[in-house]
């Protein structure tokens, strides 16, 4: 059972006094299907500190950590500028101390756009291997100040574009992907109202 957590008090049980064997193993008991994770990818390139777009979307995803820990459902975060893309938490229930660790994430450089879909990907993979039935959702976080167009990841069931976008001149590209992607575009300064 690859992936298994072996169930101790259970299995010294059924070992009882005898030397160890594969028949003495018991697993935990894992409900396929249950819950959800939400894989947040942050865009932390230098066009979202232009009109303070990041400081919007990390106060977005304090309220969603938030929620999520009240619910006991799992997320994960990945930042993306520069030239990379990072796993910055999870997948994992969140914790109290969200804000804490959410308010130094800086940013700055470019926008990566594909570096971070393919790292949401990864994650997305991994977790329907481990349970096919969990739903995944994607969340992207960006003003769209970007010139990649990556594909959908494979393994997200919703999708999810939350437009930062803050210029006067709206380039429209979160919307555009949202519906490229088959997903819904929110406006990020309407979901803080």
């Amino acid at each position: 059972m690859p992936g298994a957590r072996i169930a101790w008090l259970p299995t010294l049980a059924a070992k009882r006094g005898g030397a160890l064997s594969a028949a003495h193993l018991r697993f935990v008991r894992h409900k396929a299907g249950t819950g959800a994770l939400h894989c947040f990818v942050l865009d932390c390139s230098a066009s979202m500190l232009a009109h303070g777009q990041l400081a919007l979307a990390k106060g977005l995803l304090i309220a969603l950590f938030d929620r999520a820990r009240s619910e006991r459902v799992e997320v994960a975060l990945i930042c993306f500028g520069g030239v990379r893309a990072e796993l910055r938490f999870g997948p994992a229930v969140p914790r109290w101390w969200n804000e804490r660790w959410l308010e130094p994430i800086g940013g700055g450089g470019a926008t990566p756009l594909e570096a971070g879909m393919s790292r949401a990907a990864q994650l997305l993979e991994s977790a329907a291997r481990r349970d096919p039935a969990r739903e995944r959702h994607l969340w992207l976080f960006s003003d769209g100040r970007t010139t990649q167009w990556p594909a959908r990841p494979r393994h997200a069931d919703h999708v999810s574009v939350v437009d930062c976008e803050g210029a006067a001149v709206r380039v429209g590209r979160c919307r555009a992907l949202a519906q490229a992607w088959q997903g819904e575009c929110f406006d990020a300064a309407a979901l803080l109202a």
